[in-house]
């Protein structure tokens, strides 16, 4: 079963000063990080903020590509979950002819943002999230616990994303 998500806002993993962007369903019931990049976390951002810059980036250069070739971005799905990477699926349609092509997250959720697509997510990915390996592995001081992961999006409030929340 898909569940529909929105993006809820940015956030810094403030141990790794990793980017993470926040997901939630539309009942604000539940929630899913996911670790990005930085340029995709920009990405991600500027459309939020509704940035216009002087030169086009490249998830802008692919929205206006879409939209001169008359392709649609009909919705994102983050599909799978393995080995604490997320998938995510990019559902175009051209000519009455879906079309579905295999991305990052944070590149399929930059695009959605551009397109004003839904985002979904399968409810096993929230499932297998759940279960993400967070435990600090041997020599690597920069891991959340369980326990701090859990705590750390708990205690998330509007004001956590500054300028970036929705």
């Amino acid at each position: 079963m898909l569940i529909e998500m929105k993006v809820f806002g940015l956030a810094v993993d403030p141990i790794t000063n990793t980017p993470i962007v926040i997901l939630k369903d539309m009942q604000e019931k539940s929630a899913l990080p996911i670790w990005i990049g930085l340029f995709e976390a920009s990405a991600i951002a500027t459309q939020l903020e509704k940035i216009r810059l002087s030169r086009p980036m490249t998830h802008d250069l692919m929205s206006e590509m879409l939209r001169v070739l008359d392709v649609k971005v009909k919705k994102i799905v983050i599909n799978d979950l393995k080995n604490d990477t997320f998938f995510a699926i990019i559902h175009f349609i051209k000519d009455d002819t879906d079309v579905m092509v295999d991305s990052r997250p944070s590149d399929a959720i930059a695009i959605a943002l551009r397109a004003e697509a839904p985002i979904y997510v399968d409810e096993k990915v929230i499932e297998k999230s759940t279960d993400i390996s967070f435990s600090a592995k041997q020599g690597d001081i920069n891991t959340y616990t369980k326990d701090q992961l859990k705590e750390f999006l708990e205690n998330l409030s509007p004001e956590d994303f500054g300028k970036y929340k929705m």
